[in-house]
């Protein structure tokens, strides 16, 4: 029996652990769930479940909650990030699902991996931001990070009974999104409501632009390269509409090993909490007749820029990756608010990476440091979109 610290269960990727969790009770037990603002499905989520504890964005909304909840056993509730922490670190939780969308996400999985919580990683902000102390300090620790991501995923089911310096390369597989087929100048004018409509995965809104525009992809190269222990030129692209091949793994004697499957988080998810083990989920198998023809192609990086800035960013180092990441939140952001258009995105990145002195990270107050600055100059360049 897992007990599990659930943050961000109302996202789409916290409503599919819970899934998980529920279709084998005597695995996993819920003991503590976070959300943002979404009270009203948290509460549903709490009846349920019944955790011991639960936390929100703020205090206001936190105290909304409780005046809903009614009965015996009700859980202790804590609200922002502090509270987020509590919740990753409590005693009898063993893993804690990461899956708060963006930066919001490191502070609280750093603290429950110092408290030597086994993580489900589902926010690749984290890795993106601090790679290097993330693993030192669990390693430090002596626990895992399993990813969720269905194409990390893939590489580490891709990688078992293998040796590390056996492997050439990975492949990470891309869907391209919605405008895979687009010219710039048709960019140019997508809103934010076709941005959102992805043609295989559901998913928040926050990523589903990231993946509009690739950047979701970029990030995913950063975070690869810490999980796998990888040099950027070891990790290649490749565009795959179908979203079938999850991802690929090529080793020095020129094999390719692939993870495929239906295009389904449960997938990866399952995998993470049963991990090395391949649990039940109740999906469909996939059928490679009624898939068809399974294509690759490579990115164009000039149509897809905010790909190109998250290699520049990989071979920079140092705090480049945590601007990149920043930035990027606000720019997204500000097209979602509609204050920029779609090809905006990267250029507004683009400016604050511009002006960044690169700084060591060396230390997770460095981390914020240079997350806290891009976010200001980022503002600050919006201003001129006005």
């Amino acid at each position: 029996m897992k007990n599990l610290a659930i943050l961000g269960s109302t996202g789409s990727i916290g409503v599919n652990v819970l899934n998980v969790a529920f279709a084998h009770p005597e695995k996993y037990r819920v003991l503590a769930l976070s959300a943002g603002r979404n009270t009203k499905l948290l509460k549903k989520q709490i009846e349920i479940f019944k955790p011991k504890a639960v936390a929100l964005l703020n205090e206001s909304l936190a105290t909304d909650l409780e005046k809903t909840l009614v009965g015996k056993d009700l859980p202790k509730i804590f609200f922002g990030t502090e509270g987020f922490k509590r919740l990753a670190t409590m005693d009898a939780v063993d893993t804690v699902v990461s899956a708060i969308t963006g930066a919001a996400g490191l502070m609280p999985t750093y603290e429950g991996i110092r408290a030597g919580k086994e993580i489900a990683l589902a926010n690749k902000e984290t890795m993106v931001m601090a790679g290097p102390l993330v693993l030192n300090e669990a390693k430090k620790q002596g626990v895992s990070i399993l990813p969720i991501d269905s194409e990390h995923s893939a590489v580490l089911q891709s990688l078992q009974g293998h040796l590390k310096e056996e492997v050439k390369r990975i492949i990470l597989t891309a869907s391209g999104g919605p405008f895979r087929n687009m010219t710039r100048k048709e960019m140019a004018g997508v809103t934010a409501a076709q941005a959102l409509k992805h043609p295989n995965w559901e998913m928040g809104p926050k990523i589903t632009i990231d993946s509009a525009t690739m950047m979701n992809k970029g990030l995913e190269i950063i975070e690869a390269k810490w999980l796998f222990d990888l040099s950027i030129d070891q990790i290649d692209v490749l565009i795959h509409p179908q979203s079938i091949v999850h991802s690929m793994v090529e080793y020095r004697d020129g094999s390719i090993i692939s993870q495929m499957g239906i295009p389904d988080m449960m997938i990866p998810i399952a995998y993470a909490l049963a991990y090395p083990r391949h649990i039940k989920t109740g999906l469909p198998s996939l059928d490679l007749v009624k898939a068809g023809p399974l294509s690759f192609e490579r990115p164009d990086l000039e149509r897809f820029k905010c790909l190109a800035l998250a290699l520049r960013a990989a071979s920079v180092g140092g705090s480049m990756p945590t601007v990149l990441n920043g930035a990027n939140e606000i720019a997204v952001d500000a097209f979602l608010n509609k204050k920029i258009g779609f090809l905006d995105i990267p250029e507004l990145i683009e400016k604050t990476m511009d002006v960044h002195e690169v700084q060591p990270i060396d230390h997770i107050a460095s981390v914020m440091n240079a997350d806290g600055w891009a976010r200001e100059k980022t503002m600050e360049n919006l201003l001129t979109y006005a």
